[in-house]
């Protein structure tokens, strides 16, 4: 509440007021005033670090790290990535030359048997640069891909009417190529892939695993009964965009993320005879291959730099974030795992699902255990590449 104050009463009071406080004045000596300590001046925020150097690629940004940055380093063994990196070199882009140069004279001389001096050479000769988005992010997906094992013949039969073909007369004239419904539907596509045929398959879904993976091993029954292996290798695609089936399963609500792993698919199709040719034509990219001989069976397909693939150390990746040729560290997971993946591979492929920054595909192999461990495989991933200390990235 607010006192009441009688207006008349305030002057009197006012000068009353000021004579006591002049009495005082003159009749009590006031101590002296007292001088401030010195105030110190406030001491000077301390300039945050500078910030790491980076780089921007057309799809990533690299950002200076260190080896103590990478999760797992001292644990992987350099000298099973070694033949990766050697088999790359064989090819090596303008950046690799010198380094590769050195690595071959290495090489002679028994580096690879001996783990500390090749951690040792590769820490002096390479930088580390971590991988990110161009906004930042530095978790990507992984997934994984391996080389098709399958039984086909040389001509078709009842059972085995799925064709394979090799690349069309027309494909440079005519852009983009017949969609994979119409190669299947109409006959000026039908005619224009006549002759064309390498050799027929007894699944369908074998046949889209091979235009995904993009290359394979054929054991071909010839027209005299006799068997062989063959290689079959990526010679084009019909321009189409490539859209996955398992996405469209999960977008029509028949399998969950989970289950849209490749046996997942599978057991659809198996559950779904009817259905089939839908899925299939789904995607509408169709992959055009060419013949090779199998002549040495331990040695991969040949990835996108020109060199032939190696088991666990091998990637494909989209070359406008990280080139071809370069030594790239995974810290992922196993699939269906919480095991830790992390080791050194080599950036040696592409596909045209493989875009972005931070996005891995890794090959598994050959044979049924790769063929259960690529088809399992999305995993959350973080990446960081090592380049020469010589070199501009």
């Amino acid at each position: 509440m607010r006192p009441f104050l009688n207006r008349r009463l305030l002057p009197a009071a006012a000068a009353l007021g000021l004579g006591l406080l002049l009495a005082a004045c003159t009749s009590i000596p006031l101590p002296p005033l007292e001088t401030p300590p010195p105030v110190a001046p406030a001491a000077a925020a301390e300039p945050p670090p500078p910030a790491a150097p980076s780089l921007e690629r057309p799809r990533a940004r690299w950002v200076a790290a260190r080896f103590e940055d990478l999760p797992g380093w001292e644990a992987d063994r350099l000298q099973a990535w070694w033949p990766a990196f050697l088999a790359g070199c064989v090819r090596p882009p303008a950046p690799w030359q010198a380094a590769c140069a050195q690595a071959r004279q290495l090489a002679a001389t028994g580096l690879a048997g001996d783990e500390p001096a090749l951690r040792r050479w590769l820490q002096g000769e390479l930088r580390v640069w971590r991988v990110e988005g161009l906004e930042g992010q530095t978790e990507g997906l992984m997934t994984g891909y391996h080389e098709p094992l399958m039984a086909a013949s040389r001509r078709a039969s009842t059972q085995r009417k799925v064709p394979l073909h090799g690349v069309p007369a027309d494909l440079a004239s005519r852009r983009p190529w017949w969609t994979r419904q119409q190669i299947d539907t109409l006959p000026a596509a039908q005619a224009a892939l006549k002759g064309r045929e390498i050799a027929w398959l007894e699944d369908p879904l074998d046949a889209l695993v091979l235009h995904i993976q993009g290359s394979g091993r054929l054991r071909v029954t010839e027209p005299d009964g006799s068997q062989r292996w063959v290689r079959l290798a990526f010679a084009g695609h019909n321009d189409q965009p490539y859209r996955s089936v398992g996405r469209w399963l999960i977008e029509q609500g028949e399998l969950t993320l989970a289950e849209a792993s490749w046996p997942g698919i599978k057991a659809w199709a198996r559950r779904n005879p009817k259905r089939l040719q839908e899925m299939l034509w789904q995607n509408p990219r169709y992959v055009f291959f060419r013949e090779e001989p199998l002549t040495d069976p331990t040695v991969g397909p040949r990835g996108a730099q020109g060199v032939p693939l190696t088991p666990g150390r091998s990637i494909a990746v989209d070359p406008l974030s990280i080139p071809y040729g370069t030594p790239v560290w995974l810290d992922t997971t196993e699939p269906l795992s919480p095991q830790p993946l992390r080791r050194l591979v080599q950036a040696q492929d592409t596909g045209s699902a493989i875009t972005g920054a931070v996005r891995a595909d890794y090959f598994w192999g050959w044979g049924e255990d790769a063929e259960s461990q690529a088809g399992r495989t999305r995993q959350p991933l973080r990446a960081w590449v090592l380049w020469p200390r010589d070199q501009t990235p």
